[in-house]
Parts: structure tokens; C-alpha cells; sequence
């Protein structure tokens, strides 16, 4: 374990032991500022040694790895967890303004206050959570650390070749929606104009474009679509029966990483002087040679490229929540014609949302609560420690923070992961 120290002016010196940041806080030296990772900000003037530390990025859509370290110690290991529930927030306020609009009272769509169509360099709200949620990792740990360089890893996937390997040349410009209107025309095309329960038995010449996951959680790509009569697309949305398929391959993660690589790389240029860019079978080129396990935390380890630094016994595993609940009513309408709130209270018995508390000796957070003073407690990886704890039985630990931290014990070598080189 390290302990990350800042000088009198807040900014980030080398870490230290806990022996002697224990020394300094008991001789009033340094006060404590941050409770995870544990950093101690110096109360008086000393020495400024620092050396070159490299901080490796594993770029990724749903968890980035970092680690930071000199040429003889690892001195930060970390993955954060990205939210990944904007999409579906968006699609439900968009249902919402409809229902508005349409049932309750109508409204004309405006078009001209829309964000793309002000600014040139627009990026989706999913998307531009992933950029910004990425410089913000790098920044948090450019406030404990004396980073003097970044490697960073930004994946690129070729989705034709991922789909048909034996693609080249001028086959890129065929795709498979060639000549096409729209994707429906394609969808009626590929399933030969024929209902794909009935087969045509039932003889309606009405046919449907139907989803088989929620345009909302699978979007309208074709390996989500199906042909469906307009008699069997009725009966399956009034539960007469099942449709037992599942859609095909996702690639909505490749996607987004294809986006987004070069927008961040770009921004961390900007920011930061030293910015390097490196690639993925290097990372797992060295990682198989050096017999590591495969996390993320791991590979942002070989993407900093000091193989000889002693590995880091813990790593801090974060999670990016939701910072606010904008939503004042709940969608369904109560008997008397009311709407009920959405929003619960802001502070329930001197505790909030996600503050990190300590239950019979178990650190967790808060994840759910009543006005009655019962909690619900759970670790980040959602385990539940606890449905209904009383408010007398907890320790505040730390407020809540955008980005939840806990600290786990680090797995290094293959073997413990697979127990043969992979």
C-alpha cells in the first residue's frame, strides 16, 4: 500500500510508506485529505525529489485500466467502470416528451435549439461521457501523482472484417446494405418478403419490420431486425406467443471505441506534453511473454512499459454513478389523476446516496434508502451486505463522490487466473 503526499501548494509529490506518513500526521507534520487512496497533504516545507513516472491507459468502453509507475515500483493500479445507461435514460426522456406532446398536450417540435446543429465537433451524450470520463481519470490521478508521461491504448476494430475475414480491397465499398434504400428495404430483401414465424401460412401480405430486442436497448441494426406479417407482429405484442430467436452480434462496444479513440487521444495531446499512443497486440504480446494475468489494470501495466517495476499488492477498482435525478414524476398516472414524485430526499438522516459507510466492520455503500432511517448496503461489485440497516449501525467512511472507489487485492501471474498460458 502507498500513501500519495502533496506539498503545501496541493501539488503531488512521491509517495511515501504508511510508517511514514503514520510519523508526520502524529507530529502534526501533514494532515489527511483524502481516505481512498490515502493522501496526506504536508503541513510543512521539504525536499521535492521526484523521478520519471509513466502512466499507462487501457482505453475501453465499459472499464479503463490504468496504472502508473516508475522503472523499480508500480505506484497506482486502477479500473474504473463507466456508466453505460445513458442510451436507455435518453430513449425514456425521449418517450416522455412524446407522451407530453401527444396525450396531454401538444407542443410543435423545435429543431433549432438542438446542440449538433450549433456546434461542429458534437458527439452523442454516451459517447462524448465516454471522452470526458477518461480525461477525468487521467486528471484525478495527475493530482496525486508527478506523472511526467502517458502511454495510452485506444483500440480499433474493423467491424466488415470482424463479420467476413476474407474482406480486401474494393469489397469494403460492397457492403452488405449495397443498393438499398433504407434497412428495411434490406431486412424484406434478405428474409425473401416472407414472415418468418408463419412462413407465409397465414397469408397476410401486410408485412412488419419487428424488432427482437427494444429499438431502445438494441437499435435498429439489421441483426436486430426480423420480417414479421402484420397478423403475427399483432399476436406476439399481445403475448399470443413467443419468438425463441435471439439477435445476432452487438458490436455497439467497437463502435463506440471507433468514435471516440481519436477525439481523446486528441484532447489528451492538448492537455498533457508528453501523450504516446501504442496497440493492443503489443499489449498482449507482452503480457503472454511475461506470464501476467489478463485484467485491465494489467494490461494499462505492460502499456507503461516498466516491465522490472515491482507490481502493486492492491488496486483501486472505481465505478462512475449518476450524479442527479432530473426526472420529478414518475411516468404513470395515479388514480386521482396525479402524478407521483421520482425524486426521494436528498439526505435521510445525515446520509445520502452512495456515501461509503462502515457495517459491522464491512466497508460499503449506501445504495438505496428510506425515510425511516433502514438502508440498503452494498459493495461495488453488488453484493448485498445488508437490506434494511439501521441508521445507528453505520460509520460514515467517506460522501459520496461521482466516482466510487474501493480497494482490492491484485492478482499478477496467469497461473492464478487460468492456470496455463493463454
Amino acid at each position: 500500500m502507498r500513501v500519495y503526499v502533496l506539498n503545501q501548494r496541493n501539488e503531488p509529490l512521491m509517495p511515501t510508506t504508511p510508517a511514514r506518513a503514520r510519523k508526520l500526521l502524529k507530529e502534526n507534520k501533514a494532515e489527511v485529505i483524502k481516505r481512498t487512496p490515502f493522501t496526506i497533504r504536508l503541513l510543512i516545507a521539504t525536499g521535492e525529489t521526484k523521478q520519471e513516472i509513466v502512466l499507462g491507459v487501457d482505453a475501453g468502453s465499459k472499464i479503463i485500466g490504468v496504472s502508473a509507475s516508475t522503472m523499480n515500483q508500480e505506484l497506482y493500479a486502477g479500473e474504473v467502470q463507466l456508466r453505460n445507461d445513458i442510451v436507455d435514460l435518453l430513449s425514456t426522456r425521449r418517450q416522455n416528451r412524446r407522451t407530453r406532446r401527444s396525450g396531454l398536450r401538444y407542443r410543435k417540435p423545435r429543431f433549432l435549439n438542438r446542440v449538433k446543429s450549433k456546434n461542429k465537433g458534437w458527439f452523442a451524450p454516451s459517447i462524448q461521457h465516454k471522452i470526458s470520463s477518461h480525461l477525468k481519470v487521467i486528471e484525478n490521478l495527475h493530482k496525486i501523482l508527478p506523472i511526467t508521461k502517458i502511454i495510452v491504448e485506444t483500440a480499433s476494430f474493423d467491424i466488415q472484417k470482424i463479420k467476413n475475414p476474407e474482406i480486401s480491397g474494393v469489397d469494403y465499398q460492397h457492403g452488405e446494405q449495397l443498393d438499398f434504400w433504407n434497412v428495411r428495404e434490406y431486412v424484406l430483401f434478405r428474409d425473401g418478403h416472407k414472415c418468418q414465424n408463419c412462413k407465409g401460412k397465414l397469408k397476410d401480405k401486410i408485412l412488419n419490420v419487428h424488432h427482437i430486442e427494444s429499438r431502445k436497448t438494441g437499435g435498429n441494426a439489421p441483426n436486430n431486425l426480423i420480417t414479421l406479417c402484420e397478423t403475427c407482429h399483432d399476436n406476439f405484442h399481445k403475448g399470443k406467443f413467443e419468438l425463441k430467436l435471439k439477435r445476432g452480434t452487438s458490436f455497439k462496444d467497437a463502435a463506440f471505441m471507433g468514435i471516440m479513440r481519436w477525439a481523446f487521444y486528441s484532447k489528451l495531446k492538448e492537455l498533457y506534453p508528453n501523450v504516446n499512443m501504442t496497440y493492443g497486440y503489443i499489449t498482449k504480446n507482452v503480457r503472454i511473454v511475461n506470464h501476467l494475468s489478463k485484467t485491465h489494470y494489467m494490461d494499462a501495466y505492460c502499456i507503461a512499459g516498466n516491465l522490472k517495476a515491482i507490481h502493486s499488492n492492491i488496486y483501486y477498482y472505481q465505478k462512475k454513478v449518476r450524479c442527479h435525478n432530473r426526472q420529478i414524476h414518475k411516468a404513470n398516472i395515479l388514480k386521482s389523476g396525479k402524478k407521483k414524485l421520482n425524486q426521494a430526499p436528498y439526505i435521510v438522516k445525515d446520509f445520502r446516496l452512495f456515501d461509503k459507510v462502515k457495517y459491522n466492520g464491512i466497508e460499503c455503500f449506501i445504495t438505496a434508502r428510506r425515510q425511516t432511517g433502514y438502508f440498503v448496503l452494498k459493495t461495488l461489485d453488488g453484493a448485498a451486505i445488508h437490506k434494511s440497516a439501521q441508521v445507528k449501525e453505520l460509520t460514515l467512511l467517506e460522501k459520496r463522490k461521482s466516482y466510487l472507489t474501493e480497494r482490492r487485492q491484485a492478482i499478477h501471474p496467469m497461473t492464478e487466473v487460468t492456470g496455463i498460458l493463454a
